[in-house]
């Protein structure tokens, strides 16, 4: 399930793109914490801390307490701009959470037994259409990664979402069909499913305000 993760940052009265370029040369990555039926507040991080955090596995996927103020926020992470060239975090936003709510996350896929998969034995390919599935989850139960056991598969064999067993309280944010994971495929290829086919630095500083649309710096 979810770690939290603990970090304090200093509220930021002003916004604008000139106010972000101030904080970014002051080592520091302008944010915003919004949703909850609060009001949207900018704040700023230490670049080092952050930067280190966000290179984690599974960002998305886990639980922060931001101090702030003396206030504490428990967020996830909803968006992480990156600069094109030097790769530097240059802004993120944080959606608030609660222990009641459900939120919908990207959780990574992993894949397990391969050794023990007839398929692949006889020189199959691991197929991989999702390597990640987007699950409702309750906030603080988020499941690290769902496991695929490949045992026992063979060429022609598919996993589907309704042969994963989820934690509790956790569902496909997709409902209309049993979508694939992965299969099994033939080493020239040849099987196929549904879902193979389916599925700027200051942009938005000015517009930090609003509940369900999360602004960008």
């Amino acid at each position: 399930m979810s770690d939290y993760t603990n970090i304090s940052a200093e509220q930021r009265e002003r916004v604008g793109k000139g106010s972000a370029r101030a904080v970014r040369r002051a080592g520091r990555v302008p944010a915003v914490i919004y949703g909850g039926k609060k009001e949207p507040i900018g704040i700023t991080l230490e670049s080092r801390e952050i930067t280190k955090i966000v290179h984690q596995p599974g960002i998305f996927g886990r639980l922060i307490d931001i101090k702030v103020s003396g206030s504490k926020h428990t967020v996830l992470t909803r968006d992480i701009q990156f600069h094109p060239v030097t790769d530097n975090v240059l802004h993120m936003d944080f959606l608030r959470v609660s222990g009641t709510a459900k939120v919908s996350v990207a959780i990574a896929v992993e894949f397990v037994n391969e050794d023990d998969c007839p398929g692949i034995k006889v020189g199959g390919v691991l197929n991989v259409v999702r390597y990640e599935v987007e699950l409702l989850c309750p906030a603080t139960t988020i499941p690290e990664k769902i496991t695929v056991d490949l045992q026992g598969l063979k060429i022609g064999d598919s996993v589907h979402i309704s042969t994963i067993e989820l934690p509790d309280g956790v569902t496909p944010t997709i409902t209309d069909r049993d979508f694939t994971i992965a299969t099994i495929a033939s080493p020239g290829g040849g099987v196929k499913n549904e879902d193979d086919e389916s599925d700027g630095e200051d942009e938005g500083e000015e517009a930090l305000a609003g509940e369900n649309v999360a602004p960008n710096e």
